[in-house]
């Protein structure tokens, strides 16, 4: 095996985390200086002692730069290439230096580095490779095969739809869609992965590139997308005695979920705040519900999502110490546990610890609202990718593309500008479009030739107030996009009140009114009374049975109109013309 020598960029002053140890199979070597650079000798077998080491360290030179990154031998006997520094992603060299005289006065200023890895579990029938259903809630240990469970002998075959999805997904976020990709065995050792590797795509994903334009509290933002591919899930570590691991007595292991088919995707570190990432995630939801691709219901683990999280002085173009952070199960914990996690790095830079602040994974505890370490990561983890032999390269054609791309629906952003271009306010339209049931319910009753902004209070008030209630979605509902169009242009023509809709309404979004909204009101005896000579028999009922305000009003007192009014109307049940009753009131209340 060709040896190597290590270089990086640290300076000498802070260089002896670096060496506590190098991550490779030889040792540092004696150190040769050259010039104002030191670098290892690969061919010396015998390493200096710990203690020589950091007795070296100590002898540098504050502006003494140290190479450890590995480099060909052929290379490492060149000085042009001695030259070539490498930005170290070690905590130390993240720690702001100790403050002058002249800048003690002056508080460093940081800014967050937010990157966000999104699992979405794919709206299949069956899992990636294997003819086991992929569904949520299954007896444990019910939904698998000898091919999701890795037994000798079995070969998976790839699910297509799970390729229809990943295109739809990458086209709906402007990514390239590769022609030819391939999969890849990721080799690691845990519990909840039967076969001992995943299979996943590393150097050739199916999707590359792209952009997800955001609005974060009124202001419109674009973060990029490094890439999707696709990959199957692990199964499923449940925690007897306890809702998580600490406290649990024992754990169980269920393989419903191995072999589900996964889009990973990985956006590039462009937000920053916990803000930003918040809304990153719920548009990139609504995006992919949107499409079909995926159900996007985080509290069942059908999207999950790791964020990245370091801090750096502001305008700095070098990242400091990466913190990945995991379990948050939804858009308000993460936003949370971002927040969080900023105020704990910069507390430390702050406070001259930057070297507490470690690459490691950290887990988020929504009771105590902190981060708390759960592994701490020494370096990039050595999953020893190889091409999956079992499956051949991945091709999608030109062709297959266009058909995909044919059977896109209406993007978020597309029906928000559509809403707008309605007359409807950004309220309205972000409430409208948050759900893909409530904006096809909004378009089949607008398609019936309802008012827009009718059509808009009654969905995004009464009805989703109600399904709120019930727990329940809006494609829940019984009631048909024609049925609540009749309702609304009843109310519109005069024929029912506000009142008397909002009475009727439970029994309609139950189904009771399909066969026509007026029938029922009629059989229910809810139609509006405009008759005059009744409305008035009314009102002078009321006026009667309340002399006492009525001088009042003569007196001058007027507002008591309103109270009038309210008599008459709980006379009526509800059932009397507003208009029409306001104008017999009011020449009763003037004794005309």
């Amino acid at each position: 095996m060709q040896s190597s020598a290590w270089a990086a960029s640290a300076p000498a002053s802070r260089c002896a985390a670096l060496l506590q140890p190098l991550p490779h199979k030889l040792a540092p070597k004696p150190f040769t200086a050259v010039s104002n650079m030191y670098h290892f000798n690969p061919l010396t077998t015998v390493a200096p002692a710990p203690g020589a080491a950091a007795a070296m360290c100590s002898s540098l030179g504050s502006d003494t730069s140290l190479f450890m990154r590995p480099l060909p031998l052929s290379a490492a006997s060149s000085p042009a290439l001695w030259g070539q520094r490498v930005v170290c992603r070690s905590a130390a060299t993240v720690a702001p230096p100790t403050q002058t005289a002249a800048s003690a006065g002056t508080e460093v200023e940081y800014e967050a580095i937010i990157g966000i890895e999104c699992h979405v579990q794919l709206l299949t029938r069956t899992k990636a490779f294997c003819s086991c259903p992929s569904e949520f809630g299954s007896q444990p240990n019910s939904n698998v095969c000898p091919v999701c469970l890795g037994h000798p002998g079995t070969l998976p075959v790839l699910n297509a739809e799970m390729v229809t999805l990943a295109v739809r997904a990458g086209l709906a976020l402007g990514s390239e869609i590769a022609r030819i990709s391939k999969f890849d065995r990721k080799q690691y050792f845990y519990p909840d992965l039967p076969k001992g590797y995943q299979i996943s795509q590393y150097d050739e994903p199916i999707c590359t590139g792209g952009r997800l334009e955001v609005e974060v509290d009124g202001q419109l933002k674009s973060f990029g997308i490094i890439r999707a591919h696709l990959e199957e899930d692990a199964g499923k570590i449940v925690y007897a005695g306890a809702d998580r691991l600490s406290g649990a007595d024992y754990s169980l292991v269920d393989f419903n979920r191995a072999g589900v088919p996964l889009l990973e995707i990985v956006s590039a570190p462009d937000m920053r705040s916990g803000r930003d990432a918040a809304a990153y995630g719920e548009e990139l939801r609504r995006v992919l519900r949107t499409c079909g691709v995926t159900d996007g219901n985080m509290a069942e683990g059908s999207m999950r999502v790791d964020v990245n999280v370091s801090v750096r002085p502001r305008g700095s173009t070098v990242f400091g110490t990466r913190v990945e952070i995991k379990n948050m199960n939804s858009f308000s914990n993460m936003q949370k546990a971002i927040d969080f996690e900023i105020d704990r790095q910069v507390s430390l830079l702050r406070a001259g610890r930057g070297s507490d602040i470690v690459q490691e994974t950290r887990l988020w505890d929504e009771i105590k609202l902190v981060t708390n370490t759960m592994r701490k990561k020494e370096g990039l983890a050595d999953y020893r990718y190889f091409p999956e032999p079992d499956l051949p390269p991945l091709n999608v054609s030109d062709e297959f593309i266009e058909q995909v791309k044919a059977s896109m629906p209406e993007l978020p952003a597309a029906k928000r500008a559509r809403y707008l271009s309605l007359g409807l306010t950004r309220g309205d339209v972000a409430v409208l479009t948050d759900e893909i049931a409530t904006s096809q319910l909004f378009d089949a009753v607008l398609a019936l030739g309802t008012a827009v902004k009718p059509a808009a209070n009654w969905i995004q008030g009464d009805i989703m107030a109600y399904c709120k209630e019930a727990k329940i979605g809006m494609d829940a509902l019984a009631i048909t996009p024609a049925t609540l169009a009749e309702m609304v242009s009843l109310i519109e023509n005069g024929t029912i009140s506000g009142k008397i809709a909002k009475d009727i309404l439970p029994d309609l979004l139950q189904g009771k009114g399909n066969k026509g909204v007026r029938a029922y009101i009629e059989k229910q005896g809810l139609l509006m009374i405009s008759d005059e000579a009744a409305i008035g028999a009314m009102v002078d009922k009321v006026l009667e049975a309340n002399q006492k305000q009525l001088q009042e009003f003569r007196a001058g007192k007027t507002k008591l109109q309103g109270y009038f009014e309210g008599q008459v109307m709980k006379e009526s049940k509800g059932r009397v013309n507003p208009g029409l009753m306001k104008e017999i009131l009011l020449r009763k209340l003037n004794g005309e």
